[in-house]
């Protein structure tokens, strides 16, 4: 439901606030982000113009920040994934900058996230396999300076994967209406 009251508190991102079909019109891009424009008209219930003004305002405030193919990792050779969390010897800026630019130049890392707490980063690692997973963590992973500790995380099965920011109302921008 997309009815907010006064007292919530909402996530500010843009001033434009977004209403119900604002968010039908992103619902369906994120099933189906090829959608032209008339069939995206058609399921929420819109003519076409109308509805091509609604989605360059929601891409011009942000709210849809792009369009993306699925590219299946297998396919290019990141199909095995590990998640790493790594700790860093010291916990200073210089260190973390320096961590943060080394580990992110390498192709094989496809998600880097800074923690609060332990561990000090989070990383999702795509190798072929586990002996490419093997000689990454060995040669390039461990070798930038300052790292203590590094845990690799084999994963069994992805039972779910979607984003949060890619879901309704709670992702962070305003319903109209709400304060």
């Amino acid at each position: 439901m997309v009815a907010a009251s006064a007292s919530r508190t909402t996530l500010v991102r843009n001033n434009s606030g977004v209403d119900a079909t604002d968010w039908a019109i992103v619902e369906e891009l994120r099933r189906d982000g090829r959608l032209s424009n008339v069939e995206l008209a058609a399921r929420v219930g819109l003519t076409p113009a109308p509805c091509l003004r609604r989605v360059r305002r929601l891409e011009g405030d942000g709210v849809i920040a792009g369009y993306h193919a699925h590219i299946d990792p297998r396919a290019t050779g990141r199909g095995f994934e590990v998640m790493v969390s790594v700790e860093l010897e010291r916990k200073d800026r210089d260190s973390a900058t320096a961590f943060e630019r080394s580990a992110s130049a390498f192709p094989e890392v496809l998600e880097l996230r800074k923690m609060f707490g332990l561990p000090d980063y989070v990383m999702r690692v795509g190798t072929a396999d586990l002996d490419a997973y093997e000689r990454f963590a060995t040669d390039k992973l461990t070798a930038i300076p300052g790292i203590a500790k590094v845990d690799s995380h084999l994963t069994m099965k992805v039972v779910k994967h979607e984003r949060p920011s890619e879901t309704g109302p709670t992702a962070g921008v305003p319903v109209r209406g709400a304060r």
